[in-house]
């Protein structure tokens, strides 16, 4: 029921709005400054990789191992994505365009953030984004989602209008075999 509410309800539709622009200011406001302050990944991976050692850990080992292993050497590339990832979430959720997908990498993000130890505003933003990702289109359909989902739901599913074959009804078939 309360999952319904969130998906079609005109009132959750307004609320989504008030909690997407938010939660989307928040995003693209980090983004920008990383992008315009220029933005360095690998201190804060070198600190998450350092706290998933020791008897005192806050990061899962695992989890510092990827980061050791897999991120760090790639650090490159997230000094990169990380800047442009926030910013487009940020827009995305703004907008109201692909906002089920925008939020969903939010999600990402902030689950990210969390396993590296840094706490911040990424559980409430987390937990914003989920409720964007439960109600679906209502998050978006006070914006560019109103237009764009429809448009392209009718170029993936165009209708073929000559009439089909349909199969022959049981007693039809018989009578075809006598």
């Amino acid at each position: 029921m309360f999952n319904n509410w969130f998906r079609t309800n005109k009132a959750a539709m307004v609320l989504l709005t008030i909690v997407r622009l938010y939660v989307g200011y928040q995003w693209i406001e980090a983004g920008w400054h990383k992008l315009t302050g220029g933005f360095d990944a690998s201190g804060f991976l070198k600190g998450a990789i350092a706290k998933s050692v020791g008897e005192d850990a806050t990061v899962q080992a695992w989890w510092g191992s990827f980061l050791q292993h897999a991120a760090l050497p790639g650090v490159n590339f997230f000094n990169l994505l990380v800047p442009a990832g926030e910013f487009l979430v940020g827009l995305g959720l703004i907008l109201g365009t692909f906002t089920t997908f925008a939020a969903l990498m939010g999600i990402v993000m902030n689950s990210a953030y969390l396993l590296s130890g840094t706490v911040s505003t990424n559980v409430q933003l987390l937990l914003m984004g989920v409720i964007i990702v439960v109600s679906a289109a209502n998050a978006g359909r006070i914006g560019l989602d109103y237009w764009v989902l429809p448009y392209l739901r009718s170029l993936f599913h165009k209708k073929d209008h000559t009439p089909a074959a349909r199969p022959l009804a049981p007693v039809q078939a018989m009578k075809r075999s006598v």
